[in-house]
């Protein structure tokens, strides 16, 4: 007679197996979750990586991020894959900036809804309360692309797995905390900025340097007799042209006595070329007209040699951009333009505006001027847009809702962004330019127009743009208008003004940037 201890241990092994997931071979039914998928390669944020993902089951994963499309091979946001068990596919993604953690939605295979979070509020906080959220669904690609694109829905699909992951950005390795290093690297990132400013108001002397006498270009009001505002249009037509742009221009204007030249970069759109999506800022600063009594005695009244923050900052954070987009393969004509005559009228970008070619219409405008003092120093970053119609209702909701979106997640200022609602609601623009706002980053309609993005909205174009303090700064066309005096401004008791300027900077040129790039895909509309 056989033993029949085999047996009985096959058994035991059994009863002991049941309770296990895929125990010889048999089948998990549930739902796909956040082990069901891996994702293999780096990590980076504020640039773009390439990731691999591979299912462990049949699944779906929608990526909340901007995607480059393996077909038309430009940038969409967001998009959801479909994967069989086993699959790999490889994704070339920009996860967020400002924001050490990212996540990706995983569903069933073939799933079409999903959730998503509200404008105002990061991934983050939607996880851990989903109640305020949204639903998109998937779309045709517009693109003849590969992947999908996503629409607004009205419903989200049920719940949902969440593998969220750290990510870590690049830095220099020459710089300390304390001079900006957590901004410094990345596809465009805020000490470049820095440097650009610095170098442009560099007031060095230097006898052979051109008719400013220093390193840098200062001196750079408009006037037929002032050749250092000629020297700086060469210069930076030059820069321009170092990128790789289809073409620039120097455009000069007459009317009357009133003249102006602008230098402007092309990047020819690939789909849609007669739509200009333009990102602007001024270069020239304002003239002297008379030694008064400034800020403090002794210190010159209206007028300025240098214009560091009003608007060498601006037109810095053009350069930058200009230089990475020139990269990019996009849909619109991508124009990048520094203005001059804006502290006479707005005579740059308003000629500009008023003669644009037959058939080209602007599809979205970028404003940058003065922008610097601000968040996270002691004073509200603005983020204004328009044009505004009523004081009492938003009128330009489509505007106002990429402006959230990017910057609650992106950048990761959910809070400071609900002081600054709370600060608009309270006071209105005009607060927010003069007075001491700590921790706030306000989002609303600009009544005044008080920059070049007038000239656009005259024409009919919903336009976005960034400042800080402005009638409070001391500063303000004057001659301590300087890097030196920002530096000043932005020290705080737990930071070097360096290191906040570095990362105010940072803020604000990522966020045009990503405005850039989701205006690319979907201009939004002027809603008046």
């Amino acid at each position: 007679m056989r033993s029949r201890l085999p047996t009985a241990l096959l058994l035991v092994f059994l009863l002991l197996c049941a309770p296990l997931s895929g125990c010889f071979g048999s089948e998990d039914t549930g739902a796909p979750g956040p082990k069901d998928l891996d994702l293999t390669g780096s990590l980076v944020a504020g640039d773009w990586s390439e990731v691999t993902l591979l299912a462990k089951k049949d699944l779906s994963v929608y990526i909340p991020y901007f995607v480059v499309d393996p077909g038309s091979t430009r940038a969409q946001n967001g998009t959801v894959l479909d994967l069989k068990s086993g699959a790999v596919e490889n994704v070339r993604w920009l996860l967020p900036p400002r924001n050490p953690i990212a996540m990706v939605l995983i569903g069933d295979y073939g799933r079409t809804d999903w959730p998503v979070r509200a404008a105002n509020e990061s991934w983050q906080n939607w996880r851990d309360d989903p109640s305020n959220g949204g639903a998109v669904t998937v779309a045709e690609n517009g693109d003849n692309g590969a992947w999908v694109w996503l629409a607004t829905h009205d419903s989200d699909g049920g719940s949902v797995g969440i593998k969220d992951f750290e990510t870590e950005r690049p830095q220099r390795s020459d710089l300390t905390m304390d001079e900006g290093v957590d901004a410094s690297d990345g596809w465009v990132d805020g000490r470049s900025v820095y440097d650009w400013v610095d170098f442009i108001t560099d007031d060095t002397p230097c006898v052979t340097c051109g008719p400013d006498g220093a390193v840098g270009y200062l001196d750079r009001w408009i006037g037929n007799a002032n050749p250092s505002y000629e020297h700086a249009i060469t210069y930076f037509e030059g820069v321009m042209k170092g990128y790789n742009l289809d073409r620039v221009e120097v455009h000069r204007f007459q009317s009357n006595t009133a003249w102006a030249v602008n230098i402007c970069g092309y990047k020819d759109g690939s789909v849609y070329p007669d739509e200009w999506l333009i990102f602007g800022a001024h270069f020239d600063i304002a003239p002297p007209v008379a030694f008064t009594p400034g800020a403090e005695i002794g210190v010159p009244g209206y007028g300025t040699r240098h214009g560091a923050y009003d608007n060498a900052a601006g037109s810095s954070m053009v350069l930058s951009t200009a230089e990475v987009l020139a990269e990019f393969d996009a849909r619109r004509t991508m124009v990048f333009c520094l203005w001059s005559s804006e502290e006479e009228g707005l005579w740059g970008s308003r000629s500009f505006a008023n003669d644009l070619p037959d058939d080209v219409t602007v599809s979205n405008y970028l404003n940058l001027d003065m922008a610097g003092v601000n968040f996270p120093g002691d004073y509200a970053l603005s983020v204004y847009l328009g044009p505004d119609g009523t004081g009492d209702t938003i009128d330009q909701p489509g505007m106002f809702h990429l402006a959230e979106w990017i910057g609650a997640d992106a950048l990761n200022l959910g809070y400071e962004m609900e002081r600054g609602r709370e600060a608009w609601l309270e006071g209105g623009e005009s607060p927010l330019w003069g007075d001491i706002y700590e921790d706030t980053v306000a989002i609303y309609e600009s009544p005044t127009a008080r920059s070049d993005h007038d000239s656009f909205q005259n024409i009919g174009v919903a336009t976005l743009g960034w400042n800080g303090l402005v009638d409070g700064y001391p500063c303000y066309h004057r001659e301590c208008d300087t890097m030196e005096t920002m530096i000043e401004y932005m020290g705080t008791d737990g930071s070097t003004g360096i290191n906040n300027l570095v990362h105010s900077w940072d803020i604000v040129t990522w966020w045009a940037v990503f405005a850039f790039l989701h205006m690319d895909q979907t201009p939004v509309p002027n809603e008046l």
